[in-house]
């Protein structure tokens, strides 16, 4: 919930932020400047549902289907829809998207179909109302992976594409950037700090450092300029300041 206020207020001097949420503000001119620290990064294959009850469905069954998602442009849902398109080749236009929430970016033109007011989006799929949920997990035995096996995907892309989809950030308000530095480098060494004290995991998924983000970000640029998210794609440095862009 911190997002949108950041966004649209920047109500906050140093914020968590979504990946895709900060690419969107960035393309709009909003006063923010990215650290090179991922709080959060998973692989997304385990995250798309559907009812089984109601028959098998794969990823080749997506055309005309209606698909629910949070908003159409979380994080999760940008590299969900980067896989199935480019991976895949499910045509992202051939699908009716359900949301369910408004874009952190107001000026971004949502065009997809809104969710009547008071549907949740995993009862709308155990009633049928949508075929497909993204961004989603569940415990219901009637819920089922759209990948059969979501973590043999997962590896199997990780071995083709060397990435860790990175879902959250760190951003720090331009102000705080401009006019105090060395506070924005004490930051980023407090998230190092923290960094080091978490288990370590293999693949990273919270890598550090321009250099080892510098694919993942590459990708997901490349996923939303290709949906739209964006107006242009962006080179990686864009993304950071003179001063962020050197914090390792």
């Amino acid at each position: 919930k911190g997002f949108k206020p950041m966004v649209r207020q920047q109500a906050f001097d140093v914020s968590e932020m979504a990946l895709v949420t900060y690419l969107m503000a960035r393309d709009h001119g909003k006063p923010m400047v990215l650290l090179p620290a991922t709080v959060m990064g998973r692989f997304a294959h385990a995250s798309a549902l559907y009812n089984a009850e109601r028959g098998r469905l794969t990823v080749a069954d997506l055309a005309s289907k209606r698909v629910g998602i949070r908003s159409f442009t979380t994080t999760s849902g940008a590299w969900l829809r980067g896989i199935l398109a480019n991976d895949h080749g499910v045509d992202l236009d051939g699908i009716e998207w359900i949301t369910y929430e408004d874009p952190h970016v107001a000026e971004y033109r949502d065009t997809t179909t809104r969710a009547p007011a008071g549907k949740t989006i995993l009862q709308m799929l155990i009633d049928g109302e949508i075929d497909v949920a993204l961004g989603e997990t569940s415990s219901d035995p009637r819920l089922k992976p759209l990948f059969a096996d979501p973590d043999a995907e997962a590896r199997a892309w990780y071995a083709k594409h060397g990435v860790i989809p990175i879902n959250h950030v760190v951003v720090v308000s331009q102000a705080l950037n401009d006019g105090d530095p060395e506070t924005v480098r004490e930051v980023y060494r407090l998230l190092k700090e923290a960094k080091a004290h978490a288990p370590a995991t293999t693949p990273d998924t919270t890598p550090f450092g321009l250099a080892a983000m510098r694919p993942a970000l590459e990708l997901i640029i490349a996923y939303a300029a290709q949906q739209k998210l964006i107006s242009r794609g962006f080179a990686v440095e864009e993304l950071f300041s003179d001063l962020t862009r050197g914090l390792a």
